[in-house]
């Protein structure tokens, strides 16, 4: 059986495969473990330039220095630190007995097994990190894997797909290809852990179908990250941050800032020091070969009808640089919507695209008030050097996670959890706690050699002295 699959079918044989494998070698050891991610660490290194041509010819002009940095080198860090770490974190957990057997020889300690086969579905606008950065952890567990990617990069796809047949034993990892119907498959198979990074609406569907076989999921969902500017703040440096940020991939990563909210007296340095951080980075946008482009022209339209809607319920719509979009092209500069109607269509749907709300505000409280009236967001950012507003936020407000003063830093830390929180996904992977998401926590108690329980008086037949004894323990100390 080959590793590059082509079908359901194929995907539910090798499933079952993968399994009694499994079944028979039991959890693989340090060794293998490492084996295994440092076989993908090669893969990344040797097929470097395959995957930077594909992913351009996928977003029709997206910079190879781009890719290199955010999928390659960033799946690379993940797996590199799991091979570092898998063996010390899949060591036994010593955990104290309870009383009285802690006196008697009784020991207890928390195994971590591996789950067995685990789905990862990835997404385009990260076709490389979203497979296999939470891949350093399912192979750091100690799982074997099949890997989807999306449809909508099949260039990407295709060089995957070819590479870890080339290099993989499909008992170990395999890669299937395809469109939704192939996706939606994906979904429904019985895998003992599957993970899903994308949009929300999908991530619905990928856990109503996973729920049919009680597969356990971790949705890395999206949402409309907010970033607030605090009147502490350095405007400048923070309009320069936001700039570099919304750019990231044109706006089509899934922590990207889509609200910015500024105090109403520093509206109009923000946007001149927008405009500034912008011609500073990217002094056009038309044939910028900087400017990572819009994935195609679906996307294109949505974002196009976004800010239409906006226009016409009188919002302004503020470019940066101010230049007109190219007709045909698929890079846009960035358009900033001042102030837009809550019922907007930019103000309800996630933008994922070179768009961005700037909204002003007189009360932080309000702006806290308004943010927890949404689904709770993917990212959180803040902008400020006022410890009490800064812990005021963080306090006040419940998201993935936070970056202060920058924005995008925290899902790039290796030794610490990405992940979602309600609308915005659940589970993490990355680091220690990405091993645990695809290990089973397993109890174990070991009895000690000698029972004392009758002589205790806790077995039948109860003397006159039990209930009275046990009473005596039912204390508030």
């Amino acid at each position: 059986m080959s590793a590059y699959l082509r079908s359901i079918d194929e995907v539910r044989a090798l499933l079952g495969a993968q399994r009694q494998a499994y079944d028979r070698e039991g959890p693989v050891d340090a060794a293998t473990r490492r084996r295994r991610l440092q076989a993908v660490i090669e893969l990344l290194v040797a097929e470097q330039n395959r995957l930077l041509e594909a992913m351009d010819a996928d977003f029709g002009g997206r910079h190879p220095g781009y890719s290199l940095m955010t999928d390659v080198l960033g799946a690379l860090s993940s797996l590199k630190h799991a091979r570092s770490h898998s063996e010390q974190w899949m060591q036994d957990s010593p955990r104290p007995p309870f009383a009285p057997y802690d006196q008697l020889g009784a020991e207890a300690w928390v195994q971590y097994r591996p789950k067995g086969s685990v789905g990862i579905i990835g997404t385009w606008n990260a076709p490389v990190f979203t497979l296999l950065s939470p891949l350093a952890g399912v192979l750091a567990a100690g799982n074997r894997a099949i890997l989807k990617p999306s449809e909508i990069v099949p260039n990407t796809a295709q060089v995957l797909a070819e590479a870890i047949a080339d290099r993989f034993d499909p008992l170990e990892l395999a890669i299937v290809t395809g469109g939704v119907e192939v996706g939606q498959g994906f979904a429904s198979q019985p895998f003992d852990h599957l993970v899903f990074t994308g949009g929300t609406s999908i991530g619905r569907d990928v856990m109503r179908r996973a729920a049919e076989n009680l597969v356990p999921v971790t949705l890395e969902l999206g949402g409309k990250s907010p970033a607030i500017v605090g009147r502490s703040a350095d405007i400048a440096d923070a309009a320069r941050r936001l700039a570099i940020a919304k750019f990231t991939n044109g706006g089509q990563i899934c922590v990207s800032p889509d609200l910015v909210y500024v105090p109403v007296e520093q509206k109009q340095a923000f946007i001149g020091a927008l405009r500034d951080a912008v011609g500073v980075l990217y002094p056009r946008a038309a044939g910028n070969p900087d400017l990572v482009a819009v994935v195609n022209e679906r996307h294109l339209q949505r974002i196009d009808r976004y800010l239409a809607d906006a226009e016409a319920q009188g919002a302004e719509i503020i470019r940066c640089p101010d230049e007109a979009p190219v007709p045909g092209s698929c890079k846009r500069p960035l358009s900033v919507v001042v102030n837009p109607p809550l019922h907007s269509l930019v103000m309800q749907e996630e933008i994922f695209g070179p768009a961005m709300v700037l909204l002003t505000y007189s009360d932080l409280p309000a702006v806290v008030e308004e943010i927890n009236s949404r689904p709770r967001p993917l990212a959180l950012y803040y902008f400020g050097h006022d410890q009490a507003e800064q812990d005021y936020v963080l306090g006040h407000t419940l998201s993935g996670g936070v970056t202060i003063n920058d924005a995008m830093m925290h899902p790039a830390m290796h030794d610490a959890p990405f992940g979602g929180v309600g609308a915005s996904g659940m589970g993490h992977y990355h680091g220690w706690e990405g091993f645990c998401q695809f290990s089973h926590a397993r109890t174990i108690f070991k009895a000690p050699a000698y029972d004392r329980r009758g002589e205790w008086g806790l077995l039948p037949p109860y003397g006159e002295n039990l209930l009275a004894t046990l009473q005596a323990q039912v204390t508030a100390d």
